[in-house]
């Protein structure tokens, strides 16, 4: 079930369940996880990407270890509010994901996390290596988090 506004999730969701973020690039997918109160949100993990099949046999043992109860898709709207050509893949994942678990999905406006997220582990003085280790999992959390806040 999509929904187009986060503060309809936490109706569908069980009390003792969390929600999981996800920011999917092309070559990975950083995964974040909320509390079970629905208030702050943690990086969590980067899955390099396969066929979609063994993505989401990974993802659904996570949905059952961790009680995963709806998810949060960043969206990556341009600058302007338009979509731009990564939107449609975006839709195409939260389909795929759709035709695995019956879990209630949102999509939450993704512009500048990874910029956000590059900037804060900048001013960390992160390594370049540890920055691409953890930049993915920190923008789904930064995502997960704006859709918290809302709820």
């Amino acid at each position: 079930m999509l929904l187009g506004n986060p503060t309809h999730l936490k109706h569908f969701i069980a009390l003792d369940h969390r929600l999981m973020g996800f920011d999917p690039g092309t070559k990975t997918i950083g995964l974040a996880l909320s509390d079970t109160r629905l208030k702050v949100a943690t990086p969590f993990l980067t899955i390099k990407r396969k066929k979609f099949k063994e993505d989401a046999a990974e993802i659904g043992a996570l949905i059952e270890e961790k009680r995963i109860g709806g998810f949060v898709i960043g969206f990556p709207l341009n600058m302007d509010g338009s979509e731009g050509p990564r939107c449609q893949s975006i839709r195409q994942f939260q389909k795929n994901l759709e035709g695995y678990f019956d879990l209630p999905t949102c999509f939450w406006d993704e512009r500048l996390s990874t910029v956000a997220v590059t900037r804060t582990l900048l001013e960390a003085d992160a390594s370049r290596k540890r920055r691409s280790e953890v930049v993915d999992k920190m923008a789904a959390a930064y995502i997960l988090q704006g859709a918290l806040e809302v709820m």
